[in-house]
């Protein structure tokens, strides 16, 4: 791989500015300064330092978020926080995007990614990726509504829902839930409760696919995921 190259697809710049970093001495290959954008680089044997410091070339990065409520799950946005915007810039520069999407007003698990091969897999309908989520329901959940969940119910734009999984964790005057769905319709969760005469009031995302949500991420932090996570990512998607 070109050097330049290499460091533009780790977003250190254009490939005007690259061009000029690399002009100004600031990079080495091995302890050898190199100030030719064509110079070869192999990410995986080679040291490349930028001022003295490593560069660790990874072409693609894989992140698991606890998204809080109010921030909106997009690269950008000119009025409202995105996701990205709570990234560090060390993670920023893979130009990550969100895998599907929270609503501004939903938590909890969502997987940020370059690799939109893998994103694709995740969210192809043909895949039939289990999302999980936890919410509280403003009223009594009943064994009817797992009924009603477990054939499929008809959203307000006369769509009717694969099968749901839904178990009733607490009911009362506020129920709290689980619920498992394969797809990702808008508002897909809040449709269905809204179906069958009831209200969310509180939704969570806790697992997609095999992916569990880690429980000791505080709201708007992230980690990168682990080489379990994975290769179990990868085993789910190549069913």
């Amino acid at each position: 791989m070109r050097i330049d190259k290499m460091l533009a697809n780790m977003g250190y710049g254009s490939r005007k500015e690259v061009k000029d970093l690399l002009k100004s001495g600031v990079v080495q290959i091995n302890d050898v300064i190199v100030k030719n954008g064509k110079e070869q680089v192999n990410p995986n044997k080679d040291t490349v330092t930028l001022q003295g410091e490593v560069i660790e070339y990874k072409e693609y990065i894989y992140l698991m978020m606890n998204k809080p409520q109010g921030v909106i799950s997009a690269t950008e946005d000119n009025h409202d926080e995105t996701v990205i915007d709570l990234l560090e810039l060390e993670d920023a520069v893979y130009s990550p995007f969100p895998v599907g999407r929270l609503d501004k007003d939903t938590e909890g698990l969502l997987l940020l990614t370059n690799d939109g091969q893998l994103a694709h897999q995740l969210l192809s309908p043909k895949k039939h990726v289990p999302k999980t989520y936890f919410a509280v329901i403003d009223q009594e959940v009943s064994e009817e509504d797992v009924m009603a969940f477990a054939a499929g119910v008809t959203l307000d734009d006369g769509y009717v829902t694969k099968p749901g999984k839904l178990k009733i964790l607490k009911s009362g005057i506020r129920s709290d839930i689980e619920l498992t769905i394969t797809e990702g319709k808008f508002h897909q969760v809040k449709r269905m409760f809204e179906a069958v005469g009831k209200k969310v009031v509180y939704l969570q995302r806790i697992s997609m696919g095999p992916i569990q949500l880690d429980e000791s991420l505080e709201l708007g932090e992230y980690r990168e995921l682990t080489d379990d996570e994975m290769a179990a990512l990868r085993e789910a998607t190549a069913k």
